[in-house]
């Protein structure tokens, strides 16, 4: 899988331009979000940043099959084509961990994520 499709279900290409939410319905989270994953086992590629959005707490990205929630509290819980992520957002920054695969050859690794 490449690093672009992992970095965009990070927590996954969730934060370019959507349409404000009324006020009553906007979590703490939503917002644009500059995404950066690292692989650290498997051969996906090493590196890879996207922004993404979120609004009322749910996470897209513009041209990426993206799934995903970001709770009041901060938990994140994406999957974007088969690969997964979790971690937490606390204030204007947050991390995590997030698995794939690539070719069938399975990879993992950190995400972090801070808000633009």
């Amino acid at each position: 899988m490449r690093l672009g499709r992992i970095a965009a279900f990070c927590a996954a290409s969730v934060f370019t331009g959507s349409l404000a939410a009324p006020a009553f319905a906007q979590t703490p989270y939503d917002g644009n979000w500059q995404v950066t994953i690292v692989t650290k086992t498997g051969t996906c590629e090493p590196t890879a940043s996207s922004m993404l959005t979120v609004a009322d707490g749910k996470i897209s990205a513009p041209g990426a099959n993206v799934s995903g929630t970001i709770g009041r509290e901060g938990l994140v819980k994406v999957s974007i084509n088969g690969a997964y992520a979790n971690g937490q957002l606390s204030g204007n920054a947050g991390s995590g961990k997030w698995n794939g695969a690539s070719a069938g050859i399975p990879c993992s690794g950190r995400w972090e994520a801070s808000r633009q």
